[in-house]
């Protein structure tokens, strides 16, 4: 593998930690989630900085179904990291406490619960568009080389018990009561063991990326690809 891909499988890998830790506000205070929130900045700051080449090639080549989901995703978690820092940093009490800002926390408070939440989604969607890199990986790493449809069988099938799991924790987390501010205070069972609360964000994360990962085979599958089309969707995955 090159450096540069191993820096960016690195960064992409950290941010996806980060992305949980910083969703268990009650668990880890608010000063330790600030400071996930800053590390959150750099690496995403860091995850641009590596696939600076996607910025220059979106006013070039065709625009496909897919590349058109990837696009519209990549934007989407940009708008959402940004809201989540200008809020993050209006309502710090900690790592920006120093900068002079006083009043509006209350929008603070209500941008910071929807770029965080549907932060959430968006970057685990966007993760899904490229879960077919990750595995491909994943199967270079196992020196996998020949396909099995025991094996594929079996990982549909967790993957689909991931996908119930997940609904499951969106549902028991009231995640669309957020998402759509219908509750502005985040409910939080104390009483529910941590590595639980993992779990079952760790799924719902597992949800969006299974629904963004066959999402995008089926959007792939409207336009047959030319060849010139097949090379920039293939740089395109390579990056953002």
């Amino acid at each position: 593998m090159k450096p540069k891909q191993i820096a960016r499988s690195s960064v992409d890998l950290l941010l996806t930690l980060l992305l949980l830790l910083l969703m268990a506000f009650m668990l880890t205070g608010q000063a330790a989630h600030e400071w996930l929130g800053t590390g959150m900045l750099v690496l995403f700051i860091a995850h641009y900085a590596l696939n600076a080449a996607w910025f220059k090639n979106l006013g070039r080549g065709r625009y496909t179904p897919f590349r058109i989901l990837q696009t519209v995703l990549a934007l989407l978690a940009l708008l959402t990291m940004l809201g989540s820092l200008v809020s993050g940093i209006m309502m710090s009490r900690y790592v920006f406490d120093f900068l002079p800002l006083r009043g509006g926390m209350a929008l603070a408070r209500t941008l910071h619960m929807l770029c965080g939440y549907w932060g959430f989604i968006v970057l685990s969607a966007h993760l899904g568009l490229h879960w077919g890199m990750v595995m491909g990986m994943a199967r270079k790493a196992a020196r996998i080389k020949t396909g099995s449809p025991a094996r594929r069988t079996v990982l549909r099938i967790l993957a689909g018990g991931v996908c119930a799991y997940g609904a499951y924790g969106f549902v028991k987390h009231r995640i669309s009561d957020y998402l759509f501010l219908r509750s502005m205070f985040v409910f939080f069972d104390f009483e529910q063991p941590p590595m639980q609360f993992f779990a079952e964000y760790l799924a719902m994360m597992g949800l969006w990326i299974c629904v963004a990962y066959y999402l995008s085979l089926a959007v792939r599958k409207l336009v047959r690809p030319t060849s010139t089309t097949d090379k920039n969707e293939s740089t395109e995955e390579g990056t953002m």
